[in-house]
């Protein structure tokens, strides 16, 4: 079905930051898959672990006990706790989307009749799922899909007066926020404004639900961004880098409020499947064995420090190894996301006038280097005056 637009490339192989396409040309991979393969491609625990699992058992249902999913599980509580348990449980998916999907009936379900309202923010994306679709606070992407579930409502990121008005406790359930919005164009909250939040849910008795499937696991310099903010979520929803490259969701809640679904209120057939769980657990175990947050935040220093100086970029937003380059007026992101194409690297534009930078964890300085020479050539081409980049 033509629900993509895919760029005239097709490629075979890649290993680590790198990707081969079907002429043998090797491309700097600077968009991970949408912040997915953030161990970069082909990692040999991730590939190692999938081999051994698929010779070993491939599925069996939740019909029955699954003690690799409990484990990773486990893994994913301790991170949301930086370190220490956070008490909470989790609900595997096979996607972002999925994810948020049981994020939303979650807090339906805890709020009870009546309280089934969520507010979001206007520039996020949740996902495309029709619950989903709706949380996400873009209206261009409703209108194909009307009439949507009701219960949304949106505000703008970072007004805490608008939010307010909008947490009615007698009709809404959760706020869903993304801390840093990277389909809205690398745009992150306010400082200040989560902690805010947090202190509105807990005087209204709301859910807070942190969207994190972009920015999780060590992308943003911590483990999740949230953590920036010095606050714990009700629930934390999370996917793209989870499997690096596998499709595997996840939603955790504290016990409390996971405790409002009972058997048959939620499910999936494939979710925590031995396979996906085999593949989360290496990438997990890796992550922590590299302390993946600390190669995000300085190869996203260096990175973030070498767009600010080229020409064109009017500014840099972001965090860790998820930035957007802010074009300077008149020159066009997505006619330089296809220069750079030509030029071999791999960016993305997620909004007009924004370059989206997501590369591997793992990138070194040397290819951080070579993606930003690349970039500024691309950007000549476009119009910018010259790479002022030393």
């Amino acid at each position: 079905m033509p629900t993509y637009a895919p760029a005239p490339v097709r490629f075979v192989s890649g290993s680590g930051a790198h990707l081969v396409d079907e002429q043998g040309r090797d491309y700097l991979d600077f968009i991970s898959g949408i912040a997915v393969t953030s161990l970069g491609h082909a990692h040999p625990a991730v590939a190692e672990a999938l081999c051994t699992q698929a010779r070993t058992l491939l599925h069996v249902s939740n019909l029955y006990g699954n003690a690799l999913a409990e484990e990773v599980a486990a893994l994913i509580d301790r991170l949301i706790g930086d370190g220490s348990p956070a008490g909470g449980k989790v609900f595997f998916a096979n996607s972002g989307a999925e994810a948020n999907e049981c994020a939303i009936k979650l807090a339906r379900r805890f709020g009870g009749p009546g309280r089934h309202g969520v507010v979001s923010a206007y520039g996020s994306f949740h996902g495309r799922t029709l619950a989903t679709l709706h949380a996400t606070g873009q209206p261009a992407k409703h209108e194909p899909f009307a009439p949507l579930p009701p219960g949304f409502t949106h505000v703008a990121l970072g007004d805490i007066d608008a939010l307010a008005r909008a947490a009615d406790p007698t009709r809404v359930a959760a706020v869903l926020l993304e801390v840093i919005q990277g389909e809205g164009g690398v745009l992150p909250a306010p400082p200040g404004f989560l902690a805010e939040v947090r202190a509105l849910c807990d005087e209204r008795g709301l859910l807070l639900a942190i969207d994190e499937i972009q920015t999780g696991l060590g992308r943003t310099g911590r483990w999740f961004a949230f953590q920036e903010a010095g606050i714990l979520p009700d629930i934390v929803t999370i996917a793209k880098a989870l499997g690096n490259g596998v499709p595997v969701g996840a939603c955790w809640a504290r016990a409390e409020v996971a405790q409002a679904f009972r058997p048959g209120d939620h499910g999936s057939t494939f979710g925590g499947q031995p396979l996906a769980m085999a593949a989360a657990r290496a990438t997990l175990e890796t992550m922590v064995a590299l302390d993946a947050p600390r190669l995000a935040a300085a190869a996203g220093e260096r990175l973030a420090a070498g767009l600010a100086r080229i020409a064109g970029v009017r500014a840099v937003r972001g965090a860790g190894l998820l930035l957007g380059a802010v074009l300077a007026e008149g020159l066009d992101a997505r006619a330089a996301v296809a220069a750079a194409l030509e030029l071999g690297l791999l960016v993305n534009c997620p909004v007009p006038g924004v370059i989206r930078l997501a590369p591997p964890l793992i990138v070194s300085p040397d290819e951080c280097d070579l993606a930003l020479d690349i970039l500024a050539t691309a950007l000549e081409r476009v119009g910018a005056p010259q790479a002022s980049r030393p």
